[in-house]
């Protein structure tokens, strides 16, 4: 069997664990899921009649759901970091070293694993906005391929940033707080309100971090909206973020252990 036939069986076999988890002990994922729910909850029937500024509640909802499924994904991401931090806890990642598999089946399995959920996730959040009076307009086929490869793709660059979190923390609960971030970004980012609605020293900051472009291009592509440069700029910080996070978990992962 080649090299390739065996890093996919034991990748493969790796996914399966992390999916097999993540059924036996929904709790960490129903509880991060519902962390954007209650803020889709909140926003649009609590604070959406003042903050959309008289627009009406259809037009708010379609201008905060891009931005909650991005933060879906960020919350999502924290149960990966908790779950790395877990295995190198417990002691099965040296467990693994010792058997005769592919090194990187387990970070991948790890990979794979997360994106799906952060997609599954998406899609339940997804389904609440639409319950809610959320609807796309103007989006054909090419649009909602290109959303939903954008979403695919920041979750890949997010899940690889968690990874890297999870293998330097030293349990779960630091793995939890070090990932914290991925879901308060988008509360300072275009999600809730529009960037010249910020103080003007504020705004360089909401704008030029990863969310907000990847909330600009997917409203762009779901509503119609201009999209600008921020389709650039979303497949920029996402292959960065991919990159940067891969490198991280590799050379901390494959450091001997002490």
């Amino acid at each position: 069997m080649s090299s390739l036939s065996l890093a996919v069986r034991d990748s493969s076999t790796m996914l399966r664990r992390n999916l097999l988890h993540a059924r036996r002990y929904p709790s960490l994922t129903l509880n991060l899921l519902l962390t954007p729910v209650m803020l889709l909850l909140l926003f649009v029937y609590i604070f959406g009649g003042a903050i959309s500024g008289g627009a009406g509640r259809d037009t708010y909802i379609a201008y905060i759901v891009p931005g909650i499924l991005l933060m879906t994904i960020g919350s999502t991401t924290i149960g990966t970091a908790v779950s790395v931090s877990g295995d190198m806890a417990e002691g099965i990642i040296a467990r693994f070293r010792t058997m005769a598999i592919h090194r990187a089946c387990v970070l991948i399995g790890h990979v794979v694993g997360s994106v799906l959920q952060a997609i599954i996730s998406v899609v339940l959040v997804g389904a609440v906005g639409v319950a809610m009076g959320f609807r796309s307009s103007g989006a054909g086929v090419v649009e909602w391929l290109a959303a939903f490869g954008l979403l695919v793709l920041f979750a890949l660059a997010l899940t690889w940033i968690a990874v890297g979190m999870g293998l330097v923390s030293p349990n779960a609960e630091a793995a939890s707080n070090n990932a914290m971030p991925l879901i308060l970004l988008p509360m300072i980012s275009s999600a809730f309100v529009p960037l010249d609605s910020m103080p003007g020293w504020f705004q360089p900051i909401a704008e030029y971090q990863p969310f907000t472009p990847a909330i600009e291009t997917l409203r762009g592509l779901l509503l119609g909206t201009d999209i600008g440069h921020n389709g650039w700029l979303a497949v920029g910080w996402s292959l960065g973020l991919a990159a940067l996070g891969y490198f991280w978990s590799a050379s901390t992962f494959n450091k001997d252990p002490k």
